[in-house]
């Protein structure tokens, strides 16, 4: 990996935190599962370094807290889906899969909260969630839908160009 690799990688990265910033006035609404979606098809396993640099951000500026320690892994459980499904090429396919990451986004991060409180703690916090879920999994499903294609090619040219 040369330097203008690594500073693309760590700039993708930046990315990702400055474009959920830029919607963060929005419930829920946000890029970085589309993003790391395409990051994931364009880069293959080197998404990690983008994702920890986002990772990172997020705990430098905002501190460590249960939400915050959901961030290490919940991402990558995203990772690992568009990794098994990276040769498909359907927007709507991208779309129905960053929808039910969306959806399911309260669930996973509950596994911290049934960690630190117990079963009733993490079910009640997922239950109370679910709105924001399914804000979160209908702009997942639009974004992905409408701008997944297009992401795509620009990362793809950008990491061809030498």
């Amino acid at each position: 990996m040369g330097a203008r690799e690594l500073v693309l990688l760590a700039l993708l990265g930046a990315l990702l935190w400055v474009s959920k910033m830029a919607l963060a006035w929005l419930p829920n609404i946000e890029p970085v599962s589309l993003l790391l979606v395409v990051y994931t098809v364009v880069l293959g396993w080197r998404v990690l370094a983008p994702l920890y640099v986002y990772v990172a951000m997020e705990l430098l500026i905002w501190g460590i807290g249960f939400w915050s320690i959901c961030y290490t892994y919940v991402w990558l459980v995203l990772v690992l889906l568009a990794m098994v499904f990276r040769r498909m090429e359907s927007p709507l396919g991208w779309a129905v899969l960053s929808g039910a990451f969306g959806l399911s986004f309260g669930a996973l991060c509950a596994l911290v909260y049934w960690v630190s409180g117990g079963w009733a703690f993490a079910l009640s916090w997922w239950v109370s969630g679910i709105p924001f879920d399914l804000l979160h999994c209908a702009g997942n499903f639009a974004m992905a839908l409408v701008l997944f294609r297009p992401c795509k090619n620009v990362l793809t040219r950008l990491m061809r160009q030498r």
